[in-house]
């Protein structure tokens, strides 16, 4: 006989998905366009428009351990419309900001508010998925994530190349307002505030530590990510192949989403490792590629097997790090993932750089590489044996 399945796509889950998608268009449109306004319109130094990614991670990292508490106290639904507000005032805000210390204060307000909104979205994401169905829905949910990863420069440097940077900065402005509209459609009725506070701040207050292991494992992951995000439009210029950036892109992107729903299945019905290994694997091999990437396809083909990779890994890690506490903690451990998520991506970005710098970038693909073996291993070493199948 067969069983019904719970829904994923409900109205609360597209809700949510499509307001995490705005908010993430909105910080990899910035990554991507505010380096070249520094630059461009400020005339200021590499180094000065690397400030703008660095300030902005850090607030953010320092932010995230507390998100949880804040959600506890106040409610996620409250916290998730105030923290757009304000994020979407400080996107609005480009428009009028011009000397480079102001926009320097402004991305280190505005990575609080992309924090704590990014860890609301995706605890009540958690909240309104069934159990059941976990692995699968938070896969879909992360879609919104590394769909914009596309869409996001796609949409700023377009806009900045044929009209003006005020144009795109208003642009996205409108884009996050629309999405944050979508919030307002999560049903009255639906369980997605947390529980009662404690008047004493504690370290449950600001980490959900059975959610430690996996998410330390995830930030070596965000390490080798750090190459792609960061480096791979200056070695894609190195090698020629600048123009197909775009496509590098779209290709991580389909490749992820084609194979989104049959990973999510199969980390319900058989458990993660047979998810998480051939993932790492999968990054491993896209890494390698666009080491030793000579030619347009190979460079292409690494695009596909880092989507393939890291759309597999990523959500795998989120949902374990989600299933690993009560339902009731959800909050403390998305903000515990994605704080040392960060913290990956910013370390990555730093180290990576200065092998680049003094090795040159297909090193530091390769370097990559060891952060992943050394994520592969600690998996099947500890995770594997604490983490069981939902």
């Amino acid at each position: 006989m067969l069983k019904t399945k719970e829904p994923i796509w409900t109205k609360a889950f597209i809700s949510l998905f499509t307001t995490n998608f705005s908010i993430f268009i909105i910080f990899y449109g910035l990554v991507s366009a505010l380096p070249l306004y520094a630059t461009d319109v400020l005339s200021r130094s590499d180094e000065d428009a690397g400030l703008l990614m660095t300030i902005f991670l850090v607030s953010a990292i320092v932010t995230r351990p507390f998100s949880g508490k804040i959600l506890d106290l106040i409610g996620k639904r409250k916290v998730l419309w105030l923290t757009l507000f304000l994020y979407l005032v400080c996107t609005g805000l480009y428009y009028f900001i011009e000397p480079f210390e102001g926009l320097l204060v402004l991305r280190f307000v505005q990575g609080i508010f992309f924090s704590i909104a990014t860890t609301a979205s995706g605890s009540m994401a958690a909240d309104n998925i069934p159990i059941s169905r976990r692995g699968a829905g938070l896969g879909y949910f992360t879609m919104s994530t590394n769909l914009a990863v596309v869409i996001g420069p796609l949409i700023a440097l377009t806009l900045m190349q044929s009209f003006s940077y005020d144009v795109m900065f208003l642009s996205l402005t409108i884009l996050l307002l629309i999405g944050s509209i979508a919030t307002l459609l999560i049903p009255e009725g639906k369980k997605v505030e947390a529980t009662s506070p404690r008047s004493k701040l504690t370290w449950n207050d600001l980490f959900e530590k059975k959610a430690l292991p996996v998410a330390l494992i995830a930030s070596l992951v965000a390490f080798s990510y750090a190459s792609v995000l960061s480096y791979l439009s200056i070695y894609s210029q190195e090698k020629g192949v600048l123009h197909l950036t775009s496509s590098f892109f779209a290709v991580f992107a389909i490749v992820m989403l084609a194979t989104r729903p049959f990973t999510g299945r199969i980390f319900d019905e058989k458990g993660p490792k047979y998810i998480v290994i051939p993932g790492l694997v999968s990054f491993m091999i896209g890494l390698a590629l666009l080491a030793f990437m000579n030619s347009p396809f190979l460079f292409l083909l690494s695009g596909a097997f880092i989507g393939l990779g890291y759309g597999a890994v990523v959500p795998s890690f989120q949902t374990l790090a989600i299933q690993s506490t009560k339902h009731e903690r959800s909050g403390y451990a998305t903000a515990t993932f994605f704080t040392l998520f960060d913290t990956g991506l910013a370390i990555g970005s730093y180290i990576l750089g200065l092998i680049a710098t003094r090795l040159g970038y297909q090193n530091l693909y390769l370097f990559s590489i060891i952060s992943l073996i050394i994520a592969l291993v600690l998996f099947i070493v500890r995770v594997k044996k604490v983490q069981r199948p939902v």
